[in-house]
C-alpha cells in the first residue's frame, strides 16, 4: 500500500491462507535498543530495526538531541553513545513523538534525569494517555517537569534539575509497564550520579511483566544486571554503566506475528513466519498457546514458526458448518476460551477477533491496560465486533464475545489504532467481506501489513 491517504480498504471474503512471510522488527525491542545504545559507552550497530512511525520518531528525537547516527539502510543504524555525565549534546529542544509510548515514556525519564530544557509532545491521543505516575515518581527525587496542558498527561516541559535519591523510588505498576521500563532504563544514569545502588519499588500489581522482562534482558546485554524480587523490587548496582555492543540484531515482532499465526489457523495454512522462534524474548510469543487451545498446530524452530490448522486446511468445497448456531461456508468452529490476557495485552486483540469463529462465548480478562493504549481498545473492540453481528459485553477490564448468529457486512472504524486495522483483517473468514477504514494507520508498526496479507490470503 502506498503512503498516500487511503480512506478505506475492502477485503473480500477469504477461504484459504498459506505461504511464507518475514516479520518486521520488534517495536518494543527497537525503541529500547535505540535509547540504550545512545546512553552506552561506545558505538553499537543495530540491524533488523523496525521501520515504522514509532521508530522513526525515536530516531528523529535522538538526532534532534545530537546523538550521532550512521544509517546503512532502513533497518540498520550505528549509534554512538553520548557522555552521560555531560548529557545530550543539544540542551534545549522541541521533540514530537507522535503516539509512540515506547518512545515518550523512556525519553521522559532519560531527559529528566540527564537535564536540559525539553518540550515533549505528540498527537492528540498521546495527550490523552496518562503519564502522571511516571512524572510523580521522577519528581520524587528532584526531576523538574511541568504539564503543558492537563495535569497527569502530556505534553511535558522538562527542566534542568538536581536529582537526589534518598529512598527507594516508587512507581505505580497497574496502569502501564512502560513507566517501570522508563525508570529501569535510566537507573544506571541515576546510580552514576548518586554513586550508589538504585532501588525501584513497584506499588500495586505489576501488569504486562513480559515487557519488563524484555527491558531487563536488553539492559543485561548492554552490561547492566538488575536483580529483582518477585517483580516488585528492582535493584540496580552502584557501578551500573551501559557498554556498547559491536552488533545487535532485533528479532521479529511477536505482536505482529499474532495476526499471521491466526491466519494459519483460520485459513488452514501452513504459514511460516520468519524472524522469530522458540527463543524469543517477547512475551507475545505465548499467544501460540491460545491458538493451540483454539485448534492450531504450531511448530517453532530457532528462527521461524510454522502454523496450520490442526485438522488440516479448509477448502472452498467443504460443506457449510455450524458456528455458534450460524451456518455458513468456511471454517470449522474454533474452541472457545475464557482466559486472563494480562501478560499478552497486544496479542489479546487478535484473540478477540478470533472469538467470532468460536463454538461458544469467549471471555478476555484482566485487560484494563487496553483503555490507555492508542485508543480505548475495550470500547473500540466492543463497538466494531457488534457491527459484524457478535453479541458483546464489556467492563473495566474484560470483554465477552458471543459469535454472530447472523454475520453482517461492516465498515470497521480503526480509531487511528494500527492494531484495530490489523486485527479486523482477520474477520474475512466468515460469510462476508470487511471494509477497513483508514488502513494506513498500520504505518505505526507495520506499513506493509496489507501487502503481506494479500500475498498470503486467498
Amino acid at each position: 500500500m502506498s503512503n498516500k491517504t487511503v480512506e478505506f480498504l475492502d477485503l473480500p471474503k477469504s477461504t484459504l491462507a498459506q505461504g511464507e512471510m518475514t516479520l518486521p522488527g520488534s517495536k518494543s525491542i527497537s525503541n529500547r535498543v535505540l535509547l540504550i545504545a545512545a546512553l552506552a559507552q561506545g558505538r553499537t550497530k543495530i540491524s533488523g530495526l523496525l521501520d515504522s512511525d514509532d521508530t522513526r520518531v525515536m530516531l528523529s528525537a535522538l538526532k534532534t538531541l545530537g546523538v550521532s547516527l550512521e544509517k546503512f539502510d532502513e533497518q540498520t543504524y550505528a549509534v554512538q553513545g553520548i557522555d552521560t555525565r555531560a548529557g545530550f549534546p543539544v540542551k534545549e529542544a522541541d521533540i514530537f513523538l507522535g503516539n509512540a509510548g515506547t518512545a515518550f515514556r523512556p525519553l521522559t525519564a532519560a531527559l529528566s534525569v540527564i537535564g536540559g530544557e525539553y518540550y515533549l509532545h505528540g498527537v492528540p491521543r498521546m495527550h490523552e494517555r496518562p503519564i502522571g505516575d511516571l512524572v510523580t515518581s521522577l519528581r520524587s527525587f528532584g526531576c523538574s517537569i511541568d504539564y503543558g496542558l492537563n495535569e497527569g498527561y502530556p505534553p511535558l516541559q522538562i527542566h534542568k534539575s538536581v536529582i537526589d535519591v534518598k529512598a527507594p523510588i516508587e512507581i505505580e505498576g497497574s496502569v502501564s509497564s512502560q513507566f517501570l521500563t522508563a525508570l529501569l532504563m535510566v537507573s544506571p544514569l541515576i546510580a552514576q550520579r548518586q554513586e550508589r545502588e538504585v532501588v525501584i519499588q513497584v506499588k500495586g500489581e505489576l501488569i504486562s511483566k513480559p515487557y519488563i522482562a524484555i527491558t531487563l534482558n536488553l539492559m543485561a546485554r548492554f552490561g547492566v544486571q538488575v536483580a529483582h524480587e518477585n517483580w516488585s523490587r528492582f535493584v540496580v548496582p552502584a557501578d551500573a554503566c551501559y557498554q556498547a555492543i559491536d552488533e545487535i540484531h532485533v528479532e521479529g515482532d511477536a505482536s505482529s506475528a499474532s495476526y499471521f499465526m491466526a491466519l494459519g489457523l483460520l485459513g488452514g495454512g501452513p504459514i511460516r513466519l520468519q524472524g522469530i522462534g522458540r527463543y524469543s524474548i517477547q512475551g507475545d510469543i505465548q499467544f501460540a498457546q491460545v491458538l493451540e487451545h483454539m485448534g492450531a498446530q504450531i511448530d517453532m524452530a530457532d528462527n521461524y514458526i510454522d502454523v496450520k490448522r490442526a485438522n488440516g486446511a479448509v477448502t472452498e468445497s467443504e460443506p457449510s458448518v455450524a458456528c455458534a448456531g450460524a451456518s455458513y461456508g468456511g471454517i470449522k468452529p474454533l474452541r472457545a476460551f475464557d482466559m486472563d490476557f494480562n501478560l499478552i495485552p497486544d496479542a489479546a486483540m487478535t484473540a478477540a477477533v478470533l472469538a467470532l469463529y468460536a463454538d461458544g462465548p469467549c471471555t478476555l480478562r484482566n485487560i484494563a491496560s487496553w483503555r490507555v493504549k492508542e485508543t480505548d481498545r475495550i470500547d473500540a473492540m466492543h463497538k466494531e465486533l457488534e457491527k459484524l453481528g457478535a453479541i458483546v459485553s464489556s467492563g473495566p477490564d474484560w470483554l465477552r464475545v458471543e459469535p454472530p448468529q447472523k454475520w453482517q457486512t461492516a465498515s470497521i472504524d480503526t480509531y487511528d489504532d494500527h492494531r484495530m486495522a490489523m486485527c479486523f483483517s482477520l474477520a474475512t473468514f466468515g460469510p462476508v467481506g470487511v471494509r477497513i477504514m483508514d488502513p494506513n494507520c498500520v504505518a505505526k508498526t507495520f506499513p506493509t501489513y496489507f501487502d503481506v496479507y494479500r500475498q498470503l490470503v486467498k
